[in-house]
């Protein structure tokens, strides 16, 4: 072995060392990264992640919680019962701020106000995070994320002497308007989501919740001070790449076009059922069984998953379940009484959506206005069609 080789190895040898001591120098800086949204559904909320830049120790890297193993057994399946895992993972810093360059996505820099044996102390609980054993952690996009961790390992540092000053024009939303902040409510993405999560995402957030979003974690850090000495969290803030990128929407693919298409389609032959005294059966078992089916969903999303958020879904008014059931009663050319009240229910629980809309208890998609104005005349169009055909 020649010597160029043995110092090389040596060099590599106290680079472990001094990493396994887990201690900081007085010239580390700890610091929160948080990354601008992407163009898909999955990183339309940003990110966030720590980075420890130790100067003398020449090491500069990234811990990061937002990650997952597509390798996962029942991936898809364990998704949507709530059930799978997150993973922390650890990059070297020019590789990860590489990856979102590339993406043309925004990278913002917090410095925090942590003394050498804070610094030191915040970098051992990161390094125990992340050994195989501690990895992975159930994952929760409102309470347990890749901002709610970080801010969870700065409290947990700081002894929970952090105090979240909210600048001035800072205003309190519920979980249901943070999420659309990021979303174009007329999107695909936009629709599925308020459609799939329940009542319970319209309470309003406290201050601190706001913080699973990566843009209220940056924005809170901002104006966070001390309880020891009132001094400021963060020392220093700076973008370290900016984005130009323009997100587009084409109004002739979003759901209030395509759905509207569908509503009016609904609505003309509706119209051209009552004019000349016909059912378009076709029609009516489609929107049974879809409505009915849709419903079924709302239902395993409720009952038969972990997800806290899909609870108490009022979009179960529109698509019932029952509905499923009726599919024999509604191929038939007359209904008895039992069937009309049915429809009429279902006019009923029609209003009571509208009144929780206008209440507050829910928010629905806008996309499903014009969907909804059509089921509904054409329910009251099947109760006006079988009366006539019970008088006959």
């Amino acid at each position: 072995m020649n010597f160029k080789k043995l110092i090389t190895l040596l060099l590599i040898f106290i680079s472990f060392s001094v990493n396994a001591q887990l201690e900081l120098t007085t010239e580390s800086k700890i610091s929160i990264l948080t990354i601008g949204p992407g163009t898909s559904l999955n990183d339309a909320f940003g990110h966030n992640a720590i980075r420890i830049k130790d100067p003398v120790y020449k090491f500069d890297i990234v811990f990061d919680y937002g990650r997952y193993d597509f390798e996962t057994e029942n991936f898809y399946l364990k998704f949507a019962q709530g059930k799978l895992d997150y993973q922390m993972s650890q990059y070297k810093f020019e590789t990860f701020f590489g990856y979102y360059q590339y993406q043309n996505r925004s990278v913002k820099e917090q410095v925090l106000n942590l003394s050498s044996d804070q610094k030191t102390a915040f970098y051992k609980l990161l390094k125990e995070n992340i050994k195989p054993e501690n990895k992975t952690y159930p994952y929760d996009f409102f309470y347990n994320n890749c901002a709610t961790k970080i801010k969870d390992g700065i409290e947990t540092t700081l002894d929970y002497q952090v105090v979240y000053n909210p600048a001035p024009s800072f205003k309190q939303f519920s979980f249901r308007n943070l999420i659309r902040s990021d979303l174009n409510q007329n999107s695909w993405g936009s629709l599925g989501i308020d459609i799939a999560l329940g009542s319970k995402i319209d309470q309003i957030a406290s201050v601190e919740e706001h913080m699973f979003l990566p843009k209220y974690l940056h924005q809170l850090l901002e104006n966070s001070r001390l309880k020891t000495d009132d001094s400021k969290l963060v020392t220093a803030s700076k973008t370290l790449s900016p984005s130009d990128a323009i997100t587009k929407s084409d109004f002739f693919s979003s759901p209030l076009f395509i759905l509207g298409i569908l509503a009016l389609i609904m609505l003309f032959i509706t119209y051209n059922d009552y004019k000349n005294n016909t059912r378009s059966k076709w029609l009516d078992v489609s929107l049974f069984a879809i409505t009915g089916c849709i419903g079924v969903f709302l239902l395993l999303l409720w009952f038969a998953t972990d997800h806290q958020t899909t609870a108490y879904n009022y979009n179960l008014l529109w698509a019932c379940a029952l509905n499923l059931l009726f599919l024999p009663s509604i191929r038939k050319s007359r209904l008895n009484n039992r069937g009309l009240s049915y429809l009429k229910f279902l006019v009923v629980l029609l209003s009571l959506m509208g009144l929780h809309w206008i209440t507050g208890v829910q928010s629905f998609a806008i996309g499903l206005i014009p969907l909804l104005i059509a089921i509904s005349v054409r329910y009251l169009f099947l109760i006006h069609h079988f009366k006539a055909a019970i008088r006959i």
